[in-house]
């Protein structure tokens, strides 16, 4: 699998641009070959004509050819693993075990939509016959179901160069719901997305699928993701990365002629609230919990647990000087990248240098180009002062906020901002008196776990990863499971037509066999 280094328009390549960038090895800082060039506004035409060409074509493809697809490019992806993760170990400095899992992750996603579009309930497909002795008026007969929305572009994500980038779950999605797609790949690794980018192509061409279906493109600054943003042939967007990067997408494409919805997966302070019962009940595994969940990968996910909150007791000290013991022991590692590890190193800087904020914990002293977990501590009524402690810091750091009652927790929950987890940690009995809390932090969060630990998201047809603003940019979707497929579509209603020229999914013989809604009634029978 060579890489040239070029964007991928369709079947073919781009012409050599005179920007060059190089991805950087995080851990050494080293430039790794080759040298990417950098897409044109010429390149970005291209595409989007391309994706729009193809769009009716994978519109018209049924669930099941779309299905092999998505199995085809599995596969493909699986039998390339060892080279995918061997770059994606030099571009990342992850390592070789977690590179390996998120190659299966994202096979298994990409599996999973081609299961859900196969069975096509997904379409929703909803029919109210007509009623012509209806009086005053007659009732025409109108049906309705979610339908492609046209090209997609996608943005990869800076921390998984797989299940979130260039065949990841928004790709996935987008296809699965028979859209082609454009993606921008993040110039942190570039090798990996061009070397996925190929097997997409290959894929495409083996399934015989349009041109057009899908196009890479490389960018090292933000030029060409907003020309793709404000295209006028583009109909959506999926992006995975910082609040300030998808705030400034959602500008962009709420600024156009024809506004278009972004989909953004963005920051998450991801809170721990940890009641006086859990301590008792089993205070030594909380504590191993925690330290697995805020430390694994560096601190690089999105739903590392950035803020602690609990009531001030000898019991619940005890247990934090344990946890802070572990965190001491941790060497410093690299990040991502060098730009995350400045990002991270200054937020911490600037979080040590707060008034009301002491440090609690840190691991040993990091050298050029790595970081070590830095902790915080505060009370709650620093923390209910100060609006900046409420953001997350990316990275491994996270802040302790002591609580003197249930009505400073309380207070802690209402101050949160949007999210896209909350863990709570009690007792069964007295988590049954906190009602207020649980509902204070659904109305917060998009996934609530109850004695669990947020990191870890599972691919599934019920899982919810996303929230309410900065989470996300609609809190009424996710990013990851079989959900998300309705990102990427439209709803269409088709009034008064034969039942010849309806699609396949509204005819009355229910030829796909779908679960269907029929004058309000849920059923897989045909219309009589």
């Amino acid at each position: 699998m060579q890489l040239a280094g070029l964007s991928l328009l369709g079947f073919g390549t781009a012409a050599v641009g005179a920007e060059e960038f190089h991805a950087v090895d995080p851990a050494t800082g080293n430039d790794l070959e080759p040298a990417f060039h950098s897409a044109q506004a010429a390149d970005v035409e291209t595409a989007t004509r391309l994706a729009a060409a193809a769009a009716p074509v994978l519109g018209r493809k049924t669930g099941a050819e779309r299905g092999i697809f998505l199995r085809a490019l599995a596969d493909r992806i699986a039998a390339n693993a060892p080279a995918l993760s061997a770059r994606a170990q030099q571009e990342t400095a992850l390592p070789a075990a977690r590179c390996e899992s998120e190659i299966g992750r994202t096979c298994q996603q990409l599996r999973l939509f081609a299961a859900e579009i196969e069975r096509g309930d997904w379409v929703d497909a909803r029919i109210e016959t007509a009623q012509p002795d209806r009086k005053p008026l007659p009732k025409p007969d109108h049906r309705s179901m979610l339908q492609s929305i046209g090209p997609v572009a996608v943005f990869g994500a800076s921390n998984f160069p797989f299940a979130f980038s260039v065949a990841g779950g928004d790709t996935a999605s987008a296809f699965a719901a028979g859209n082609p797609v454009i993606v921008k790949a993040h110039p942190a690794h570039p090798g990996v997305s061009a070397l996925v980018g190929r097997l997409v192509v290959d894929t495409v061409r083996a399934c015989g699928w349009p041109e057009g279906s899908f196009s890479l493109l490389f960018d090292s600054g933000h030029a060409i993701g907003q020309a793709l943003v404000r295209h006028p042939l583009v109909r959506a967007v999926g992006f995975t990365g910082s609040a300030r990067g998808g705030r400034a997408l959602m500008d962009l494409a709420a600024a156009r002629p024809d506004p278009i919805p972004v989909f953004a997966e963005m920051g998450s302070i991801n809170p721990v609230f940890i009641l006086p019962g859990a301590w008792a009940e089993r205070g030594n595994t909380i504590v191993d919990g925690l330290y697995a969940s805020t430390t694994a990968g560096v601190g690089q996910f999105c739903t590392n647990p950035g803020l602690i909150v609990l009531e001030r007791s000898p019991n619940a000290e005890g247990f934090l000087a344990q946890l802070a013991k572990k965190i001491g022991a941790i060497s410093a590692a690299p990040m991502l990248s060098r730009g995350i590890c400045a990002s991270f190193l200054a937020a911490t800087k600037a979080r040590s240098a707060e008034g009301g904020i002491r440090s609690f914990a840190a691991g040993a002293s990091p050298a050029g180009g790595t970081v070590a977990p830095q902790w915080f501590e505060s009370d709650a009524a620093h923390f209910l002062a100060n609006e900046t402690l409420a953001e997350e810091i990316f990275g491994p750091s996270s802040l302790v906020v002591w609580c003197r009652d249930r009505a400073e927790r309380l207070a802690v929950a209402r101050r949160l901002h949007g999210g896209l987890t909350a863990t709570v940690h009690a007792t069964v009995a007295e988590a049954a008196g906190e009602e207020e809390l649980f509902e204070t932090l659904a109305a917060k969060a998009g996934r609530i776990l109850f004695n669990g630990f947020p990191t870890g998201v599972e691919v599934s047809a019920a899982m919810v990863h996303g929230g309410p603003f900065p989470a996300s940019s609609d809190a009424r979707t996710t990013s990851v499971g079989t959900r998300s497929l309705v990102r990427f579509a439209r709803l269409v209603c088709w009034q008064g037509f034969p039942n010849a020229l309806l699609p396949a999914a509204l005819q009355d013989a229910n030829p796909l066999g779908l679960l269907r809604q029929v004058d309000g009634v849920v059923t897989r029978d045909p219309v009589h």
